[in-house]
C-alpha cells in the first residue's frame, strides 16, 4: 500500500490554512526560518475582465457553504468568510489536476480556468487590500482590511516550481520553511503566531493540537481581518434593553442599539434589508429580516443575494438592531465540501494534487474553519453596496430588527461577499 500524504485546511476568522503532509523526504537543502521566494514577482496590475465571472461564482458557494451549515446548525448562530476559503482552496487548486481539479472548479463553482481564475483572484485581491484608504477603525485606529497570504513547507521538500510561481505571481504568497519532520509542534506554533500578528490576536490557534505531525509538508494560509467604524455610528446613549424573539418563538432581552439616520432600504418576497455602509463608502454590511428565517434560508441562492442587492436604496429606512458578537470555536468543512461534490480531493487513494510536487501523494486530511465578528454602535470587527445615507422628503421606514436575521459584508464595488452569517440568538 503507497503511503500518501495528508493535507489539511484551516480558515481562521477569515482564515483558512491547507495542510499537507507525505511519507518521503525532499530533494534539496534548506534552512529552517528561511523565506524561499520565486523570482516572479507579484502581477500588479492584472486584468480585471474576469472579476464579474469570479465574484458570481463565488457568492453561489458562500451561499451552499452557508445553506450546509444552517442545516448543520439548527438553533445556532453562523459566521464565516466564504471568500477566505474560496482563496485557501483556489491556490489549493493550482496543484489539482484531472478529476481532483474538475471535482474541486464545480464544487467551487470556479468557471474560469486556470489560466484566468488566479489573475482575477489577483485583481480582486489587490482592489481589496486597497480600501479604506484615510478611513476609520471602530476602534479609533484607521480602517483595516488585511488579505495576506503565506506557504509554510517543510525544509528540504521538493515543491514544483510553476505551482510556487502561481502562488507567487497571482496571491502574493512566499514560502517559509519549517521542519515539520523534527518538531510538528514547533511549526504549529510558528503558524499560529503568524496567524494572531494578522489578526490582531482574534485568531490565536488556528491550528489546534495535533492537526500537524512529522509527514507534514505543506501548510496555505490566507489571513482577513476587518475592522471598520460605521459611517453614520449609533448613538451609544440610545441604546437600551429591548425584547428579540427567537425562531422558535421565546423571547429574550438584548441591547437594541437606534439609528435615526435613514439608511438604503430594499425589500421584497418574504423579506426586508438595510445597508450600513462603513466609513470611507467602499464596504457594507447587508442586514436582511425575512418574516420567516427557515423559509428564505430554503430558497437563498445568489440570484435571491442579488435582489437583495438591487433593491437597496429603492427606500430609506431608520434602524434599531442588537448588539451582537460571534466568536466561534473551530468546525470542519469536510463533509461539507465533500457534500457539495468534491469528495476525490479528500480521497486518499485517488486525489491528484501531482501540481505540487509532480507524485499523486498529496490529499486533503480536513478544512477547518474559525471565525470571530463584533457588532457594536461604534462599528465591526470581523476576522472576515453603496450604501447613500440620505433623508429624503418623505417620513422613512423603520426596520426593527428583532427576529432571526442574515447579515453579509460586501466590497460594494465588486459585490464581493467577504462574510455571511445569521443571528438566531443575540445573546448567545
Amino acid at each position: 500500500m503507497r503511503c500518501k500524504k495528508s493535507l489539511r485546511m484551516s480558515v481562521g476568522l477569515l482564515l483558512p490554512a491547507v495542510v499537507f503532509c507525505a511519507c518521503g523526504g525532499g530533494t534539496s537543502e534548506a534552512i529552517p526560518g528561511q523565506e524561499v521566494k520565486s523570482d516572479k514577482q507579484r502581477l500588479a496590475t492584472p486584468p480585471d475582465t474576469d472579476v464579474p465571472e469570479l465574484v458570481a461564482g463565488n457568492t453561489q458557494f458562500a451561499v451552499d457553504v452557508y445553506k450546509e451549515l444552517a442545516a448543520r446548525s439548527e438553533g445556532d448562530n453562523i459566521f464565516f468568510s466564504p471568500y477566505s476559503i474560496s482563496v485557501a482552496l483556489a491556490m489549493t487548486w493550482a496543484g489539482a489536476r484531472g478529476d481532483t481539479e474538475s471535482q474541486m472548479a464545480s464544487a467551487l463553482h470556479f468557471t474560469l480556468d486556470q489560466e484566468k481564475l488566479h489573475p482575477a483572484f489577483d485583481w480582486l485581491d489587490l482592489a481589496l487590500n486597497s480600501r479604506g484608504q484615510g478611513a476609520a477603525g471602530k476602534d479609533g485606529e484607521p480602517f483595516r482590511l488585511h488579505v495576506v497570504n503565506r506557504l509554510f513547507g517543510q525544509t528540504g521538500y521538493h515543491f514544483l516550481q510553476p505551482f510556487l510561481d502561481v502562488l507567487a505571481v497571482y496571491y502574493g504568497a512566499g514560502l517559509y520553511l519549517l521542519d515539520f519532520a523534527s518538531d510538528p509542534e514547533a511549526g504549529r506554533l510558528v503558524i499560529n503566531d503568524w496567524v494572531a500578528k494578522q489578526t490582531e490576536d482574534r485568531i490565536e490557534e488556528l491550528i489546534p493540537p495535533g492537526a500537524l505531525d512529522n509527514l507534514t509538508r505543506l501548510v496555505l494560509v490566507n489571513a482577513i481581518y476587518f475592522n471598520a467604524k460605521w459611517k453614520e455610528v449609533f448613538d451609544d446613549e440610545l441604546t437600551a434593553d429591548g425584547s428579540f424573539t427567537r425562531a422558535d418563538g421565546t423571547i429574550v432581552t438584548v441591547p437594541m442599539m437606534v439609528q435615526p439616520e435613514s439608511m438604503a432600504y430594499g425589500e421584497g418576497e418574504g423579506w426586508q434589508a438595510v445597508e450600513l455602509p462603513y466609513d470611507g463608502d467602499e464596504l457594507s454590511m447587508v442586514v436582511i429580516v425575512p418574516d420567516d428565517i427557515a423559509s428564505f434560508e430554503s430558497r437563498l441562492d445568489a440570484g435571491l443575494i442579488g435582489d437583495v442587492f438591487a433593491a437597496l436604496g429603492s427606500d430609506y429606512a431608520t434602524l434599531t438592531m442588537p448588539r451582537f458578537t460571534i466568536d466561534g470555536a473551530t468546525f470542519s468543512l469536510k463533509q461539507i465540501l465533500s457534500d457539495l461534490g468534491m469528495p476525490v480531493a479528500f480521497d486518499s487513494a485517488s486525489a491528484d494534487f501531482s501540481g505540487m510536487d509532480g507524485t499523486h501523494e498529496l490529499f486533503i486530511g480536513d478544512v477547518l474553519h474559525q471565525a470571530f465578528v463584533s457588532v457594536d454602535e461604534y462599528g465591526t470587527e470581523a476576522a472576515a453596496a453603496t450604501a447613500v445615507i440620505m433623508e429624503g422628503n418623505a417620513m422613512p421606514k423603520h426596520l426593527d430588527v428583532n427576529k432571526p436575521f442574515v447579515f453579509l459584508i460586501r466590497d460594494i464595488q465588486t459585490d464581493t461577499v467577504l462574510f455571511i452569517g445569521r443571528i438566531l440568538d443575540p445573546s448567545a
